[in-house]
């Protein structure tokens, strides 16, 4: 497993490494720290992959799969709140797929436009599979989430280090369940015991 996971972070930074130009107008449109978020992403996806083609698991009690995940939520937290620099946001979006049709209309950079929809999907998948992993019933499938990230999306409007965005809410909510769905092939590679 250790050689897995040194493959992966060579892997990993060698790729960041060979796009880092492509992350310019990401790093100028955004701030400087989602370039840790890619790099992290990267390590993540490539880990998985060798991983899954070295045929390797790895055993995880559940205590450790409930710190790893609440040092994630501290991290996405810090992402979410403690951006360096004087930005301060105020905006309202209350019109479903308004945002999502924005960046998909092309009048943003499309590494920009990924970046947003990716990232507002792909942040929240961890969540979906600790649902998964607690045996939620269904009506905690749904509430969970929606409690959960509603109260991130207030929690920034009034603080104002975000937007309140219905499509972040949607797009959220979605990585959730798509972290619940995709526990069986995380359990392939990461046993919680």
């Amino acid at each position: 497993m250790k050689k897995s996971l040194l493959l992966s972070l060579l892997i990993a930074i060698i790729l960041f490494a060979l796009l880092s130009t492509e992350f310019v107008p990401l790093v100028s449109y955004l701030h400087p720290i989602v370039l840790g978020v890619v790099l992290f992403c990267m390590v993540i996806a490539v880990f998985i992959i060798v991983m899954f083609i070295r045929k390797e698991t790895v055993q995880l009690r559940f205590s450790h799969f409930c710190m790893l995940l609440l040092l994630y939520t501290i991290a996405l937290f810090i992402l979410l709140f403690f951006r360096p620099g004087n930005h301060t946001y105020q905006s309202v979006n209350l019109v479903p797929f308004s945002t999502i049709a924005f960046y998909l209309s092309g009048k943003v950079n499309g590494l920009i436009s990924f970046y947003n929809l990716a990232a507002n999907i792909g942040l929240f998948i961890p969540f979906g599979l600790f649902l998964k992993v607690k045996k939620c019933t269904p009506f905690q499938l749904l509430y969970i989430p929606i409690l959960f990230v509603s109260s991130i999306e207030l929690l920034q409007y009034f603080t104002s280090r975000g937007s309140l965005d219905i499509d972040d809410l949607i797009l959220n909510v979605i990585g959730f369940f798509i972290g619940y769905l995709l526990y069986p092939l995380f359990q392939r590679i990461i046993k919680v015991r």
